[in-house]
């Protein structure tokens, strides 16, 4: 179906009256009707299906041509006596009969009804479920063009009650064909929403920026089911507006967003998927103005808690989105949004979706949304938004753990989630350290917190930036290049100008430019090769006077989430004696992880250079690390607080001693439990490090033999499992363990259970029960605890 012949571009929301939908009235309410007729067309399609192979094929024979010989041009059988209108009550089913006459002749061409399906004698039982639901869809379709007063409305509906029938006499799948398929406009307005709330309240508090992630779901889910007011409606209120564009997309959210609530034969899209800022547009004024009326109306309805977030907070947040959407200068509708810049920037992944919504028949009601309370779960989007806690989080993370997360089998020596959440709640003020630094992780944890806090401030900004041989660049851009020559030139002196200017500019190099009030003060340049799986990085530096503020640091890391982006995990450099230090904090080392035959050839090798790689972590938020490590250490601190406070209590001294006593049992010592001490079992820990590896190596090689170990050789690939990787946040394997253990990793007994312990958890948490991995998992768990026993590691 063209969207250019077939379907009129626009055309107003659903139907009147009766069968069809609910007409929308003057400014997109919520459908009512459409719910109803939902509920009753899934009921139709239920009971056709459960009905005798007879009764489908008569009501299938509707809507097939004849097939007898002579080139009958009968398009559809006919009844020869047809249901009267209305039709009298259905009389009980065991007095309906059974069994249908294929003979009976068509009213129409006088041809049988066998001769009319007979195509359908050997289609299999789901095939023809499939068709019936089409061709129920296709007579509600029908009765909504003959009640819909909207002349565009009830064109849209004759258009697809065309492609339905259509596809019936093809027993073909119904395809909408327009001259634009989704999505329609780039950012859609789920990503916008995501980039507001990443822009404009990164910065708050963990509790906070919970409260807009609630607010930004309660509109993303209104959007979804909201329903347009019609385009002549939008004439009458708006006579100033872009008409056509409205009318365009109107009709695209009708065929794509809104019929397939009701037609579900048809593929449907989430209208927050699909659409973007120029849809926002056109209804984001009515919108808010009925949601803010239906909330104080309903206010009574909400729950306590509900009450201050739907009206206090969501009018502000609203007001606050409203200025980006109209606003010609926002930075969030930009495909490539980065905090604090415009164009070319490093990409960022979203971290806010509303998914396809798993729909049900009924649209929530404002109040049931906003209030989060109330109303059919399905009808509440599975997104999620995930907590950056700077503001700069560029990908998405291990969705947060729920309450049956919390639930499952935990490895040696993980920390309860519980425990976790309850220490972050009394950690009230982010900026808070309790206690002076340790050496132990200042190093990460302050390096570029100072970068960091000014990218947020808009004071710097980063740009991916070349040179191109096939697009004329832009003045800024050339200036930039010119910047970034002159940087490298001054700070690398022993490097030939010639050399860095032929680098910079030629387009098989990229930089990633550093820009403070305009000008360029630093960069890295380099050089990505996707085959090999590697990029070189050639030149590194930021001008003299902008040195020791942790820019470095940050270029780094956001070089890193550049390349994690498309999927490149190797740095390779060679550095000179003064850059290996800075390479080194960058996690660079001299043992490469990529193969020799893999760069061989490709980089130019440097005389006096140290060649160094950097293998980098796609489950690291390289930007927000030492964030984290921050946050990580907080909480440590707290656990130890409390386990100090636990311990505090003063116990009376020993006086056994001065009775004779010459010795007495350890667990004996009042308050010696409370400390965290446990007697030891029969279980040893071999203090020989050749001896503990000797050990270690024959259990793991019988576990790596048994039957059941074959699940767990290698990690997992993703193109098996794609998935996988954002369930299981700790991916463990047996290959992983021998390289671990080949490199004396496991000094400790403890730690080669953890690990393999750790496989079987994953397993568990990843497949379901009745799967065979698990099956496997829990075979050779029990195999691995007998030869640790036999070997005396742990109490037999």
């Amino acid at each position: 179906m063209s969207e250019s012949a077939g379907v009129p571009q626009g055309s107003p929301a659903v139907g009147a009256s009766g069968s069809a939908p609910a007409a929308p009235g003057a400014g997109g309410t919520e459908c009512s009707g459409s719910a109803v007729g939902s509920a009753r067309i899934a009921v139709k399609k239920a009971q056709l299906r459960s009905s005798p192979r007879p009764k489908k094929l008569e009501k299938l024979g509707v809507y097939s041509s004849c097939k007898a010989e002579g080139a009958c041009k009968c398009n559809g059988w006919k009844s020869q006596n047809p249901p009267p209108t209305p039709p009298p009550p259905t009389p009980p089913r065991a007095e309906q009969p059974m069994a249908l006459n294929l003979l009976e002749p068509c009213r129409s061409c006088s041809h049988a009804l066998s001769d009319h399906v007979t195509h359908l004698e050997h289609v299999s039982e789901e095939e023809v479920n499939r068709l019936l639901g089409i061709a129920l869809d296709v007579e509600y379709l029908y009765n909504c063009v003959h009640k819909e007063e909207d002349p565009d409305t009830k064109q849209v509906y004759f258009s697809l009650f065309k492609l339905l029938k259509k596809s019936i006499l093809q027993m073909g799948m119904p395809t909408i064909e327009a001259l634009e398929s989704p999505p329609f406009e780039k950012p859609s307005i789920e990503q916008g929403v995501n980039n507001f709330v990443q822009c404009k309240f990164s910065h708050l508090p963990y509790r906070e920026h919970q409260t807009i992630t609630e607010l930004a779901k309660m509109f993303l889910n209104q959007i979804n089911y909201w329903q347009l007011e019609t385009p002549s409606q939008r004439r009458q209120r708006a006579p100033t507006d872009d008409a056509a564009s409205y009318k365009v997309n109107y009709t695209r959210w009708l065929c794509y967003c809104n019929v397939p609530q009701f037609c579900d034969s048809l593929p449907r899209y989430d209208a927050t998927q699909v659409f973007g800022r120029t849809l926002l547009r056109s209804v984001f004024t009515v919108m808010r103005k009925q949601l803010l009326q239906q909330a104080r109306h309903d206010k009574d309805k909400l729950p306590p808690e509900k009450r201050t977030l739907i009206l206090t907070h969501f009018p502000k947040f609203l007001s606050m989105l409203e200025e980006e959407v109209y606003s010609s200068s926002s930075p969030i509708w930009n495909e490539d949004f980065l905090m604090g810049s415009t164009a070319d920037q490093v990409p960022i992944h979203t971290v806010l979706s509303a998914t396809t919504v798993a729909y049900s028949s009924s649209s929530p009601s404002p109040v049931e949304s906003l209030g989060m309370g109330g109303g059919s779960p399905a009808c509440k989007p599975a997104s999620m938004l995930e907590r950056s806690p700077a503001g700069v989080e560029k990908r998405r993370l291990a969705d947060t753990h729920t309450q049956e997360e919390c639930k499952r089998a935990r490895v040696i020596g993980d920390i309860p989630m519980e425990l976790i959440n309850e220490v972050m709640a009394t950690i009230t003020d982010p900026a808070a350290m309790l206690g002076p630094e340790t050496s132990l992780l200042s190093a990460h944890s302050a390096r570029d917190e100072a970068a960091r806090l000014e990218e947020r401030r808009g004071v710097i900004e980063f740009h991916v930036i070349g040179n191109s041989l096939n697009h004329k660049p832009n003045k800024k851009l050339l200036m930039w290049l010119v910047g970034l020559q002159n940087v490298f030139s001054h700070q690398l002196p022993r490097m030939p100008k010639e050399y860095i200017t032929r680098l910079v500019f030629d387009p098989k190099h990229k930089t990633l430019s550093l820009i403070k009030d305009g000008r360029v003060i630093g960069g890295i340049c380099f050089r990505m090769f996707p085959s090999q799986g590697f990029t070189e990085i050639v030149f590194c530096a930021v001008t003299s006077n902008e040195q020791v503020k942790g820019y470095g640091t940050h270029l780094m890391n956001h070089l890193k989430e550049y390349h994690i982006k498309h999927n490149i995990l190797n740095f390779l450099t060679y550095a000179d004696e003064y850059a290996i230090g800075y390479f080194k904090k960058q996690g660079f080392s001299k043992d490469i992880k990529v193969a020799r035959a893999k760069y061989m050839g490709y980089i130019k090798e440097y005389e006096g250079a140290t060649l160094m790689g950097c293998a980098l972590n796609p489950n690291i938020p390289y930007t927000e690390f030492s964030v984290i490590i921050k946050k990580q250490k907080e909480i440590i601190k707290k656990l130890i607080e409390r386990k100090q406070a636990q311990i505090r209590k003063v116990y009376p001294g020993l006086s056994c001693f001065k009775e004779g006593v010459r010795q007495i049992p350890i667990e004996s010592i009042p308050g010696i439990r409370e400390t965290g001490w446990k007697p030891m079992g029969k279980g040893k820990e071999l203090k020989d490090p050749d001896q503990l590896y000797s050990t270690l190596k024959t259990i793991l090689q019988h576990v790596k033999s048994h039957q059941s170990a074959w699940p767990f050789m290698e990690p997992v690939k993703k193109s098996e499992a794609p998935g996988y990787y954002q369930v299981i946040r700790f991916p463990m394997d047996l290959k992983t363990m021998s390289e671990r253990l080949k490199s004396r990793y496991y000094t400790t007994r403890k730690l080669f259970m953890a690990d393999m312990q750790r496989i079987f958890t994953n397993c568990r948490e990843y497949n379901p029960p009745e799967s065979e991995y698990y099956r496997c998992a829990s075979l050779l768990e029990k195999f691995f605890y007998t030869k640790i026993k036999e070997a005396g590691l742990i109490d037999k």
